[in-house]
């Protein structure tokens, strides 16, 4: 088994500069590693399923349909993301429906915590632009977003003031790494990780970017849809990301039935979207295990932290703390680590 207290100024190696392997790359700086990140890419990370996420921090909405261990590392995690990016907002999340999935909204609402019920004039008063457009919603005032593709420059500038290194286009196999018997590797490759998790498969997650200065939303909108709640979330400057698909399959791409499903929810949440301009469509692949939860296996000289499904930027920061916990102090977390 690995030997689980390191030397605080130890090498680690880190492989991949996704969403898991930054926040690896930042906790273990923090605490005093010599910590380089490898990523394959450029560092415009077009590639990586971060790019196509949707960024929500929502681990009391992901109760609904998730395992309780979720919510657990989840709002762990929210404490974290507070604590490193404190500009990070927080001003909670919406749970919307139109009659017709009344009985799939009161569902919503016996499954999850955390949420107050306002009524349409509450709503109005947090969101104007959905003044008469639905008579209640459930506000969870806790829950935040980021948007991936900004937060993740950030992140890895932070690991660069922590004091590590980043090499971008830096194709490296764990194998080799691990020859450095002083040395950490963790493995965060996602899909690329199949080598030696087979067991991991691609679900797809779709989005399609729009543009409007016709609405305006503080805070991500759920509308609870027959086939996946739909979520509408703002981003700067007048663009707004629509998403929520969860698909089983590897292909890239977004299809035409999700193309319409979402364009015609978001018209659902607002009229006003059908006029907005669509500026891009993508796809990107959540590396999952059969379960769906995520995992830290540990065997031999290397570490990997896999299988982050459809919750990446809720997950991560608390994987990342387990990780260090482990290493630093042999803490074990069994619901989520196996070593081997």
């Amino acid at each position: 088994m690995l030997q689980t207290t390191k030397r605080p100024d130890s090498p680690v190696s880190i492989i991949g500069a996704g969403i898991a392997g930054a926040w690896q790359a930042l906790l273990f700086a923090q605490a005093g590693h010599a910590v380089t990140l490898h990523e394959r890419g450029d560092a415009a990370m077009t590639d990586a399923t971060s790019h196509w996420a949707g960024g929500m921090l929502a681990p009391w909405c992901e109760a609904e349909v998730a395992e309780p261990i979720i919510s657990r590392l989840g709002l762990r995690s929210l404490d974290i993301w507070r604590r490193e990016l404190p500009d990070t907002p927080f001003n909670g999340s919406l749970v919307v429906a139109h009659p017709r999935e009344r009985n799939d909204f009161e569902r919503f609402a016996r499954m999850t915590a955390g949420h107050e019920r306002l009524d349409a004039a509450g709503l109005a008063a947090l969101e104007p632009s959905l003044e008469g457009r639905f008579r209640d919603a459930l506000f969870f005032p806790t829950e935040g977003h980021v948007e991936p593709r900004r937060v993740l420059p950030k992140l890895h500038e932070r690991i660069r003031a922590a004091g590590g290194t980043i090499k971008f286009e830096s194709d490296v196999s764990a194998q080799d790494l691990a020859k450095d018997l002083d040395g950490l590797v963790i493995d965060c490759r996602g899909l690329g990780a199949r080598d030696e998790q087979p067991e991991l498969r691609g679900v797809k997650g779709e989005m399609i970017l729009i543009e409007t200065t016709e609405v305006q939303l503080a805070r991500p909108v759920r509308l609870i849809h027959p086939r996946w709640p739909l979520y509408v979330i703002p981003r700067e400057d007048g663009l707004f990301m629509l998403g929520a698909t969860s698909i089983e399959a590897e292909d890239t791409g977004v299809s035409v039935r999700s193309a319409l499903e979402l364009l015609g929810a978001a018209y659902a949440v607002h009229p006003a979207f059908g006029e907005a301009r669509i500026v891009e469509f993508g796809s990107g692949l959540r590396p999952a295990f059969p379960d769906n939860l995520p995992r830290i296996g540990i065997r031999g000289g290397k570490i990997s932290v896999n299988g982050l499904y459809r919750h990446g930027f809720l997950l991560a920061p608390a994987l990342a703390e387990l990780t260090l916990a482990y290493v630093q102090r042999g803490q074990i977390d069994n619901e989520v680590m196996q070593c081997a």
